[in-house]
């Protein structure tokens, strides 16, 4: 039975993915001193946790007795040492689903790492996530949005679900034994490029030394692009509520946006964001976290907004978003012609 179970539960936008990322190409590494990272690759987290959610909860299905759940707790109860697991979705869970995973390990201490980021780059960051994510909601109203918790739209409740840093922690200190919560600031632009690892190594207890940090990021779109987005996204969803196609989360998300889009030569404009709203939901989380007491890995004055240059879409020129639909049709055309490559060669892709 594993010692420690470390729950790295977002939140989103907060360097998760590179977090995850160096978590699964150094599993070796990282067995050697002594944490497992379950799960041949991250993927089976994913199902694991979605599968959590979903069922053995009042009105739910009950838990598969062989499902990937019981997989990843079958491999962590055989593993004498920490191990760590990291997945976004555990961060609004209620307190009924965190007793459930502390029961699955009653001889293990179970922890959780909040990695929390500044409202001032998590705000944009969360937009253009949704819109990669096929949301059709502009900018503007978007951000109008999120002063109020019982929007009809749900763009808040959906924000502040995954945002709201100090509920989060609480939830989750109540739901566990004393001083098992961490926090995690995410380092201000400029800091060196191995500090968010550095600190979540330190969380495990272990050296952050040797460890292969040139792993996939997952890089955000450019305002254009997102713009882009946005527009072929009210085309495939007219009334803004409607079914995405099913090739979307594939074709759109994945490949068009985050493997082409998000790399464009040399970037284009960036979403700008410098709002007094956020400025003050950030010192109201900041006093909020001090007075949870919990422990804290690097510096929650990183977590008051400072401005994030960039453009408003309405600044933005239109030969600017022509210029990423332009890429946007090559990105295309260049995934078909290798497809159609593969199959030529027997690729049923």
């Amino acid at each position: 039975m594993a010692q420690r179970v470390v729950l790295h539960v977002g939140t989103m936008k907060s360097g998760t993915s590179f977090l995850q990322n160096v978590l699964g190409e150094n599993k070796a590494l990282l067995a050697e001193r002594g944490v497992l990272f379950p799960g041949r690759r991250w993927r089976r987290q994913v199902r694991a946790v979605k599968e959590l959610i979903a069922h053995g909860g009042p009105g739910q299905p009950p838990m598969p007795a062989d499902g990937p759940w019981q997989q990843l707790v079958d491999e962590i109860r055989a593993w004498p040492g920490t191990a760590v697991v990291s997945m976004e979705y555990l961060a609004p869970r209620d307190e009924g689903q965190i007793q459930r995973i502390r029961k699955a390990f009653p001889q293990s201490r179970v922890e959780a790492v909040v990695t929390c980021r500044d409202l001032g780059r998590n705000v944009p960051a969360m937009w253009l996530e949704s819109v990669q994510n096929g949301g059709t909601t502009a900018w503007p109203d978007f951000v109008a949005a999120l002063g109020d918790r019982k929007d009809e739209s749900a763009v808040a409740s959906r924000f502040w679900r995954h945002q709201d840093v100090p509920t989060i922690a609480a939830r989750w200190a109540k739901g566990l034994q004393r001083g098992a919560v961490s926090l995690v600031t995410v380092p201000p632009p400029g800091a060196p490029d191995d500090l968010l690892w550095r600190r979540f190594a330190e969380v495990l207890g272990i050296s952050a030394e040797g460890t292969r940090l040139d792993v996939r990021s997952n890089p955000s779109i450019d305002l254009p692009s997102a713009l882009l987005l946005l527009e072929l996204n009210r085309h495939l969803r007219p009334d803004g509520r409607g079914e995405l196609p099913p090739f979307y989360d594939r074709q759109v998300k994945h490949q068009l946006a985050k493997r082409g889009l998000s790399l464009r030569a040399g970037g284009g404009q960036r979403l700008g964001y410098d709002d007094p709203w956020a400025r003050a939901q950030g010192e109201e989380q900041v006093t909020r976290l001090r007075k949870g007491r919990h422990r804290v890995v690097g510096d929650l004055d990183e977590l008051r907004p400072r401005p994030v240059p960039g453009l408003q879409p309405a600044d933005l020129p239109t030969e600017d978003v022509l210029a990423a639909a332009i890429d946007a049709l090559g990105i295309a055309l260049d995934r078909w012609a290798r497809v159609r490559a593969g199959q030529d060669e027997g690729d049923q892709e």
